[in-house]
């Protein structure tokens, strides 16, 4: 069997696994990323091609524009594996989710390991996570205000002990904080298999999103993932496919995968 996931059936494996581990956990796809920005500025994203777009939405529209009273408000976003994408979809959720919602978002760079959402957005990263984990000072301080309703908070000061604050009770009263603060928080968390940070958390917010790459993520890696969650009691909210291309017309696409679902 294929470590990876094969372009015509990847997203009726996917529900396999999740329904392995008795999960209901929907499934939507989306296309790669674009070049990030330059530096130094405030800058929107640049422009999603439409498909991607649309298939962003979709988890948007899943994760917290449902038609329940109190959809969650606070979400962190890992990958199974390194390589995932969970950066980029998540510079990209929190852009369209800002631009459909009245409410504040800030998005949070909690991947000390890898600090790359500052990127995304051309900012620099400067007083961040990092440093509010280390000192008690209003949240606001270490706040980017990006464009209209959209905020961001970058990694800041990333050294060795700063990853032990993020799973301290420091972490604990800072999403608190930004609870209080924000409408809308959304973490970009490392992937599982390299620390449990996604994990810890996960258990501090209202559930996790699961990123997964087309035809590099493993299905065992996946499954593991799963089940790390489920064991932590941490509610798994959604999965996205990330980078997924369409070599054949959607609607044939459609026909073959009679399990994907959609919005």
């Amino acid at each position: 069997m294929s470590r990876n996931f094969e372009l015509l059936n990847q997203m009726g494996k996917m529900q396999d696994v999740l329904a392995a581990n008795k999960a209901e956990i929907p499934v939507v796809a989306a296309a790669g990323p674009v070049a990030a920005p330059e530096a130094g500025t405030v800058v929107p994203l640049l422009p999603l091609e439409e498909m991607a777009r649309d298939e962003i939405n979709k988890l948007v529209h899943r994760l917290f524009r449902t038609s329940t009273t109190e959809g969650p408000r606070c979400v962190v976003l890992t990958c199974p594996e390194s390589g995932g994408g969970t950066t980029w979809m998540c510079a990209h959720v929190a852009d369209l989710l800002a631009s459909q919602v009245s409410g504040s978002v800030c998005v949070v760079d909690c991947n000390f390991r890898s600090p790359a959402l500052h990127q995304q957005f051309g900012v620099e990263n400067k007083l961040g996570l990092g440093d509010a984990l280390r000192v008690s000072r209003p949240i606001r301080e270490y706040v980017q205000h990006l464009r209209a309703n959209l905020w961001m908070i970058t990694s800041g000061n990333s050294s060795e002990d700063a990853q032990q604050w993020l799973i301290s009770d420091r972490m604990r009263a800072r999403l608190a904080e930004l609870r209080a603060t924000f409408d809308y928080v959304l973490l970009d968390s490392p992937p599982l298999s390299l620390c449990n940070h996604g994990l810890v958390l996960g258990g501090l917010s209202d559930g996790v999103a699961l990123v997964l790459k087309a035809n590099s993520t493993r299905r065992d890696a996946a499954r593991l993932a799963v089940q790390e969650l489920q064991a932590a009691k941490t509610p798994v909210l959604g999965a996205v496919l990330n980078q997924r291309t369409f070599p054949i017309p959607d609607t044939i696409y459609n026909r073959l995968n009679p399990g994907r679902m959609t919005y």
